[in-house]
């Protein structure tokens, strides 16, 4: 009897230490999410192109309680609603199956010569919520600050307990082509000519083989630019040996992104980590292990003028949370323990004491 209790009281105290630790606990409901993204068209013709036909495939799967749908424009979501009979996992395996049968056909939707490409997925809420920020500032360009956050990223993302730590506050670049409509008109160039340009020319391609000294050698033609400027030698169009080139009827800038996030501390502009982590995984323990990280990485990599700080960490929280239920658990046994001391003996106490903890 005594052992029984003592290896029930191991395992006990084993799962209380291995029980992932969270502020808000994890809720699966048998929901999968597909959405489409389609630029540059209506909602009326994403609703006719991609929604209908992927509503069609789907009511052919068992166990669905209810669709429901989204038709923007640019943009389709469908929720699929599955009852208690089907896993959170093999319903959206099943989603998924149909989803590709309905891309597989020939009148699949394209865009930029590629199949529209529908995300199959299922929403966790823990999985949407951070967990903890990391906010890196200093003396540096916005640019610079951005590659000590990409370090931080990687080694972040490699934890099992986290699934993504996104960048906000850092703006990304982009290759601006400013076409001048009126230089256009005059050389006869279409918005067409200068995609196609831009598209067919920026591309590598493979020349097949070639066989020499008895060893087979792959032969690649490299045409992807390397620089923005490249561009400015595309050719958009030529007639009568005079090519007209991209240069000639549009300015090409590199320039930042419009902004789309800010991050602040305390007032002053930083770069701003947002860490997710996975779900069912231990809050606490991931807390722990991105501190480690971020210690590391200042001693061995980053250097001494940069500011690191962390904010919002839900971990914090959730550790007070947990230590003061404890504290309430041990106590409320140990006064059980002492009013029974009194009325059954010590055995008998001891016994309701050892129950209290088992039968949680």
């Amino acid at each position: 009897m005594y052992v029984l209790m003592g290896i029930i009281l191991f395992l006990g105290i084993k799962a209380y230490f291995n029980m992932p630790r969270e502020d808000y606990p994890e809720i699966k409901e048998n929901l999968v999410f597909v959405s489409s993204i389609y630029p540059g068209n209506t909602a009326e013709d994403v609703e006719k192109l991609i929604t209908e036909p992927i509503e069609d495939k789907l009511k052919a799967l068992n166990n669905i309680e209810k669709i429901t749908s989204t038709s923007e424009e640019n943009l389709s979501l469908i929720v699929i609603e599955f009852n208690d009979k089907i896993g959170f996992t093999d319903a959206k395996l099943k989603v998924k199956d149909e989803i590709e049968t309905a891309t597989a056909s020939e009148d699949w939707p394209m865009f930029n010569n590629v199949k529209v490409d529908p995300k199959v997925f299922n929403m966790t809420i823990t999985e949407e919520m951070p967990i903890m920020n990391v906010n890196v500032s200093g003396d540096y360009t916005t640019e610079k600050l951005k590659e000590f956050s990409e370090y931080l990223q990687k080694k972040i993302e490699n934890l099992n307990e986290i699934k993504e730590a996104e960048i906000r506050g850092a703006l990304d670049k982009e290759v601006e082509i400013a076409v001048d409509i009126y230089k256009m008109m005059s050389a006869k160039v279409s918005f067409y000519d200068v995609l196609s340009s831009v598209q067919n020319e920026n591309v590598s391609i493979t020349a097949g083989n070639l066989k020499s000294g008895g060893k087979r050698k792959s032969i690649r033609i490299l045409g992807e630019i390397e620089s923005p400027k490249d561009l400015e030698n595309f050719v958009v169009k030529s007639e009568n040996d005079s090519p007209i080139f991209l240069k000639d009827i549009a300015q090409i800038k590199f320039k930042e992104k419009e902004a789309t996030t800010y991050a602040r501390e305390n007032g002053n502009s930083v770069v701003m980590l947002e860490i997710k982590k996975r779900s069912g995984q231990n809050l606490i323990s991931a807390a722990k292990k991105i501190r480690q990280i971020i210690s590391e990485s200042k001693e061995t990599y980053f250097p001494k003028n940069l500011e690191i700080s962390i904010t919002n960490d839900l971990s914090e929280l959730t550790e007070n949370q947990v230590t003061d239920l404890v504290n309430s658990i041990v106590f409320g046994v140990v006064l059980v323990v002492i009013v029974l001391l009194f009325f059954l003996g010590f055995k008998n106490a001891l016994f309701v004491g050892f129950a209290i903890p088992m039968s949680m």
